[in-house]
């Protein structure tokens, strides 16, 4: 093994933050104006708006900061994955509209980098990253 690839690298870190930032900046954006959030999910036909507005805010602003802190990261990129994939569905189906392909594409993206994550892992720069590190020097 060459010696490149037993240095941590920080690119892990930094795909980590930028693909958190989308999440965590709506998840505030949805804590700012809730009325117009639960609004709109409830003009998508969705039951129970509410109920997912909370859903949506946990799991996009709680899912983008563990994912920035790289803690229990495989699971959660796999969560917010599979969030993507689903808010693609509801909410940007409309692909004869440039806009909403545009934001469909975007999620699909995201959802495959964030399986990259969920395969590979936070890297060294993480919470699990030093918690693995941490459990080898105990052994």
């Amino acid at each position: 093994m060459s010696n490149a690839l037993k240095t941590p690298s920080f690119t892990p870190a930094l795909g980590r933050l930028l693909m958190s930032l989308i999440f965590i900046l709506s998840g505030v954006g949805k804590l700012a104006a809730p009325a117009a959030t639960i609004g709109y999910i409830a003009s998508t036909g969705l039951p129970l708006a509410t109920l997912g507005y909370a859903a949506a805010v946990i799991v996009e602003l709680g899912g983008g900061l563990l994912l920035l802190a790289g803690y229990q990261t495989r699971l959660v990129a796999a969560v917010l994955a599979v969030f993507a994939v689903v808010t693609a569905l509801i909410f940007h189906h409309a692909l004869g509209d440039q806009n909403q392909m545009i934001h469909f594409m975007k999620n699909l993206a995201m959802a495959g980098g964030l399986l990259q994550v969920a395969a590979f892992g936070a890297g060294a720069f993480s919470l699990d990253g030093r918690s693995r590190k941490l459990g080898q020097q105990a052994a």
